[in-house]
């Protein structure tokens, strides 16, 4: 039951359809298209078009997106994988040549073929239900006459003006007056909307051939990239086979690598191993999750890659020998210190999608630029904002995900999906680049190990390790007397500048027919139904 003396907003609840965005145009778009015979993919992909004109600090065309989809109501979840891959020229040589020991962010090396589109236009020929072009006709009309700029969107706006001062058509697009809009503004994006009609009319091919290829290839080659025509044209993602754990009688889906949600089902492993007792956010649970988040994001950072260039132990990540083997080295009387070295950067930008229709099709979609603004680098006559998705390479020879030519990275962004019984129970997801897989832990643990609603869940205090030793970065409804406690044990609780993360995620009860829904109360959005 909700904990009224603790803020919080209700839970959205309706009978035939919902979705959960983190911006209300968003949400609005997939119920307008459900209402006019298009299906949760049809709904889900509106939606996400619309917040690449709408929060385009936070995703866009320019980006990547993986998907879960669970066709009328049943267990059989479908993965689909459309993160881009590095240019076939691309190799490690290439960054030693000129003495780099990382992929610097506002750069052409930092773009992986986008694979948004890709993604986008498959799933909806596979499963969707109206013409694309009707699907993104909303999106179209946001970015061709102007869309308000709401508060959180203002505010990771601001924070970008130097790195898209860097970039003439970014400045010019983003930065109208030479400053961030502001809060009720109205701002377009003609460019955008010009290439999305390309691509409502012309599906994939009006992405990744043709004058939207050729611009955005002509542009990276003049900062020096070594992208091709042909690497545009050869991308594709493909559907992969989710990678699954049980927790507390339900089964968890996540994307397989390269993407880190199997790091998500190791911490629920690891967590299955404690009893869930007392208050959710006592100093001993959020002890054990600290250290499960620790132990399991240090297995990833050893292992994760993208499967098709690199030996990835899916089978021995997912073992319960290493579960056990984890779960016996958090010790609550204090925090480890003697943990391998991980680089975890934190609040990467990125939306998440929940969607379920009348004949109870589930999707969860996420679809990211990475960091707010990606790149910052916008190809000029197609206003495609680029993403930096090839900093989460490795630049270490050997390592699993060191850059190679036509290798996907280790990937943050992760949907996911609970089924039991036989049927879908829930479409869900965490926002936050490297946060994501402690998030979905986190929020799963909520709900099935303390019985929360969905919105009392993703409103609790959010808390992350870093990258330092025993440093987590912490949001000010943390208690003091939580804080303490943990300080006693040996982490450095510091203050996080920014809300950690964002999630969405909707219900399916059965018995009643009816479904729940939260959204992020940090971000713009918001859940509904119909």
């Amino acid at each position: 039951m909700r904990n009224f003396e603790k803020p919080t907003r209700s839970v959205a609840v309706s009978r035939h359809a919902m979705a959960a965005t983190s911006h209300p145009s968003a949400t609005l778009t997939a119920l307008q298209i459900m209402e006019a015979g298009g299906n949760a993919m049809d709904a889900a992909i509106a939606a996400c078009a619309v917040q690449c004109a709408v929060e385009p600090g936070s995703t866009g065309i320019g980006g990547d997106c993986f998907v879960l989809f669970a066709p009328n109501g049943s267990d059989q979840v479908v993965a689909y994988n459309g993160s881009g891959r590095t240019p076939a020229a691309l190799t490690l040589d290439w960054f030693n040549e000129r003495g780099l020991a990382q992929v610097p962010r506002q750069s052409a090396a930092a773009v992986t073929v986008p694979g948004a589109i890709d993604a986008w236009t498959r799933l909806h020929a596979d499963h969707g239900r109206l013409p694309l072009a009707d699907v993104l006709a909303p999106a179209i009309e946001f970015a061709e006459e102007g869309y308000a700029i709401s508060p959180r969107v203002h505010r990771d706006w601001s924070r970008e003006v130097d790195l898209l001062s860097a970039d003439p058509t970014a400045a010019r697009i983003f930065l109208p007056g030479g400053r961030a809009p502001k809060i009720g503004e109205v701002h377009r994006q003609p460019e955008l909307a010009k290439t999305l009609k390309r691509i409502g009319n012309e599906g994939r091919d009006g992405f990744y051939t043709g004058p939207v290829a050729q611009d955005m290839v002509a542009y990276l080659n003049g900062l020096g990239g070594l992208h091709t025509l042909e690497d545009f044209a050869t991308a594709a993602g493909h559907y992969v086979t989710p990678v699954t754990t049980e927790f507390r009688g339900y089964t968890v889906h996540e994307c397989p690598p390269n993407g880190q949600g199997i790091i998500a089902l190791l911490i629920l492993n690891i967590l299955s191993r404690f009893e869930a007792k007392g208050d959710p956010q006592s100093p001993d649970r959020l002890h054990i999750e600290l250290e499960a988040t620790r132990l399991a994001y240090a297995a990833r950072d050893a292992w994760l890659a993208d499967p098709e260039k690199a030996d990835v132990p899916v089978d021995e990540i997912l073992s319960d020998a290493l579960a056990d083997r984890l779960a016996a080295m958090i010790d609550l009387r204090r925090a480890r210190t003697d943990l391998p070295s991980f680089d975890m950067p934190l609040h990467r930008d990125t939306v998440y999608i929940s969607v379920v229709d009348r004949d109870r099709n589930a999707v969860s979609l996420i679809n990211s630029v990475f960091d707010s603004f990606g790149t910052g680098l916008v190809a000029p006559r197609s206003g495609v904002l680029l993403h930096n998705r090839g900093q989460s390479f490795s630049l270490t020879p050997g390592h699993p995900n060191v850059i190679a030519p036509l290798k996907r990275p280790l990937h943050t962004i992760i949907p996911g999906m609970v089924t039991r019984g036989g049927r879908v129970e829930m479409p869900f997801g965490v926002m936050g680049g490297y946060y994501q897989a402690m998030g979905h832990a986190h929020l799963i643990s909520k709900l099935f190990d303390y019985g929360m609603d969905i919105q009392e869940a993703i409103d609790l205090p959010r808390l992350i390790p870093t990258s330092n030793g025993t440093v987590v970065e912490a949001e000010y409804t943390l208690p003091d007397a939580t804080a303490a406690e943990l300080t006693r044990r040996g982490f450095v609780i510091a203050a996080a500048e920014d809300p950690i993360g964002g999630a969405q995620a909707i219900r399916i009860d059965w018995d009643n027919g009816t479904l729940t829904g939260g959204s992020e109360s940090r971000k713009d959005g918001i859940a509904l139904g119909l």
